[in-house]
């Protein structure tokens, strides 16, 4: 048995950062990354056991055993995660996709100096790139598990790079030395942990994934009593540790009985598989409810819920679908009335909603953070309504 060679590596490499620079995926006003990249690549920080999804459960990709396949799930495409570590069944850390590590590092704006924390060590690769940036001894970068930590410290210190991996709950973030000029997640959190403000130092900067879709960059306030910022793109990512176990499926929600509503919805769903504006619109206007949708001869069905009691059956019909739906909340004219207000806004993307944090509270707003309509972050609080 041979492991990956050297060169097969830099074949991937070099077609790796070829599909970047064709998609136009190297930030032009960050050229360092492009850099950090291809002297860190993320082979060097891949553990030698990665994971496939065979369509029924994830399976282990050794690189001892499977060098080529190995390399194949490591550099999939800029789009394509690696799955680093399954649990009871379900992914709990992976590396990001290329595409996203390389627009979330852009995003933070980071300079030589800087102080940065990074939450969620993971493999190691994200904050290695950032030290890359920085210089030894200005990145502190905090892991839940510590294997993970112990493994990613083991690859920063043979790559020699000066990191801090600590391990302990990245929602508190990390109180030892602050402030922080840059604070950086790289899981999902769907309300900005407050401790993530108060050690970043004034006109610092805050990139998180935002809940199950997105991630945003915020800007604390001279007075550090808020963190303000737009949305910078779209991408799935894992969400916190404390968040892993499965979210209640279809099924469990609906259960056996029988509906207890029954209506119409007079518009084709296509859009709901399809347009990335109107999903990420419902995701901040609808945050509990889950949209699962397929495709047969007569067009596109979708199965709502709220993972709690809701649901809703949208089977396709010609010009539209018929509604079954049960529990508490009328979920198929909830859907109907975010998808008008979208196209009442004129059908707004990702990058025209912001988001601010505060002590208290936190909301997505659209167009101005202090004009626009807003809504809160919370995935249960007020069910999505627009708060003043």
């Amino acid at each position: 048995m041979t492991v990956t060679g050297t060169t097969d590596l830099t074949h991937r490499r070099a077609v790796l950062d070829t599909a970047m620079q064709e998609r136009g995926a190297w930030p032009a006003r960050s050229p360092w990354i492009r850099e950090a990249v291809r002297t860190l690549p993320r082979d060097r920080f891949a553990p030698d056991r990665l994971w496939r999804w065979d369509g029924h459960a994830y399976v282990p990709v050794d690189r001892q055993v499977d060098p080529d396949g190995w390399a194949r799930e490591l550099y999939a495409g800029p789009d394509d995660a690696a799955v680093t570590q399954v649990t009871d069944g379900l992914p709990t850390s992976s590396l990001s996709s290329p595409g996203v590590v390389v627009d979330m590092l852009d995003s933070l704006l980071l300079e030589p100096g800087h102080r940065v924390l990074d939450l969620g060590t993971g493999a190691g690769w994200n904050c290695a790139l950032a030290a890359h940036r920085t210089g030894p001894g200005r990145v502190t970068s905090i892991e839940v598990d510590t294997g993970l930590a112990a493994a990613a410290r083991a690859r920063l210190a043979q790559a020699g790079l000066a990191v801090g991996v600590e391990v302990g709950d990245g929602a508190a973030g990390w109180p030892v030395g602050i402030p922080f000029d840059r604070v950086i997640a790289t899981y999902a959190v769907e309300r900005v942990p407050w401790p993530w403000v108060e050690q970043c130092a004034p006109g610092g900067r805050i990139v998180t994934p935002w809940g199950r879709l997105g991630h945003v960059a915020l800007t604390v306030a001279d007075d550090h009593r808020s963190a303000t910022g737009w949305m910078q793109g779209l991408a799935q990512f894992m969400p916190a540790r404390d968040r892993s176990r499965p979210e209640p499926a279809f099924a469990e929600v609906r259960g056996h009985g029988p509906a207890d509503h029954r209506g119409a919805m007079e518009r084709g769903l296509e859009p709901l598989r399809a347009d990335w504006d109107l999903l990420f619109t419902l995701r901040v206007t609808l945050p509990a409810v889950r949209i699962t949708t397929a495709v047969d001869q007569d067009g596109t069905s979708a199965w709502i819920h709220d993972g709690l009691a809701s649901w809703a059956v949208l089977s396709a019909r010609p010009g539209g679908a018929t509604v079954h739906g049960g529990g508490p909340r009328r979920l198929a004219a909830e859907l109907e009335a975010a998808w008008r207000t979208w196209e009442t806004h004129d059908r707004p993307g990702v990058y025209d909603y912001g988001m601010t944090v505060r002590p208290d509270r936190q909301y997505v707003w659209l167009n101005d953070p202090d004009t626009g309509p807003r809504w809160p972050t919370s995935a249960t609080a007020d069910q999505g309504q627009a708060v003043d």
